[in-house]
Formats: C-alpha cells, structure tokens, sequence
C-alpha cells in the first residue's frame, strides 16, 4: 500500500520523448538497475491521463514540452512484485501512450529517486533497449516510423 493508506491507480502513462531525428531518450531505472524507459507514471486521483503526461515528464526530466496523444492505450499485467501497491485483487493495468518531441537532443534533469542516468539514441536502438513490450512497440510505432 502506499504512503498515506491509498492504493495506487492501476493506469499509467507512457511518454515517448523523441526529436525531430528520431532520437529517443531512455532512462534508466534504480530498481531494478537493468530496467530501461521512457517517461512513465501512475495516474493521481481524479487526475487525466494528459495531465499524468505532463506531470511526470516533468517530475522525472525536468522538461516542459506539449504532449502528443497516440490514441493507444495498453492492458498488461501488473509485476507480480509490484502488485501489494495496488488494491487487493488488482493484477492488470491501463497505459495511455503519448509523445513529446524535441528539436534536438537535450540536457535532462532527472529525478534521483526513479532514474541512474539517461542517453539519447537513435529509434531502433532505444526500442531494443527498452524493458517493456509497450515502450518497444511505441518506440517503433511512433517515433521509428517517422524518422
């Protein structure tokens, strides 16, 4: 359960931030430390998955960009070590796809507490990096195809 006695909202978000190249930024997670992503977050309460978007670009880059809706949205199966966060009998999860693109690769601030470190790469390799099935195929889908 999390802090506060609240469960966590079994839907997220998935921000793809590119530039106009077709470089992604991954980043890497701190636990576990193989883990690679793009922005993700949960939703707050009462909170839209374009303003999740927004928010957690920001909190875990430092980045104030307009972001892109997909029009995609994932069902997976919450990790089963993650699954005490949510309330009991929660197993899946609902992911809202978005995209942030830059003109050009940037400097990041990222957040100390989710991320090690970050890198820019071209399309294909960050969606071979990417951890999660669904950053992949965003990846491809969107940003690769583009390029």
């Amino acid at each position: 359960m999390r802090a506060g006695g609240r469960y966590k909202r079994p839907e997220s978000i998935l921000v793809v931030v590119h530039t106009r190249a077709g470089e992604v930024l991954m980043l890497q997670r701190r636990s576990p430390a193989d883990f690679w992503q793009s922005v993700t977050g949960s939703l707050e309460q009462d909170e839209s998955p374009l303003a999740a978007a927004r928010r957690e670009l920001r909190e875990e880059t430092g980045l104030q960009l307009p972001v892109i809706d997909c029009h995609r949205s994932n069902r997976f199966s919450i990790h089963p070590g993650w699954r005490d966060r949510y309330a009991p009998g929660v197993q899946e999860n609902t992911e809202h796809v978005f995209r942030a693109e830059l003109a050009a690769c940037c400097e990041v601030t990222l957040n100390p507490a989710e991320h090690r470190t970050y890198r820019w790469l071209p399309a294909a390799e960050a969606a071979l990096l990417a951890t999660s099935a669904t950053n992949r195929d965003a990846i491809r889908d969107f940003v690769a195809r583009q390029a």
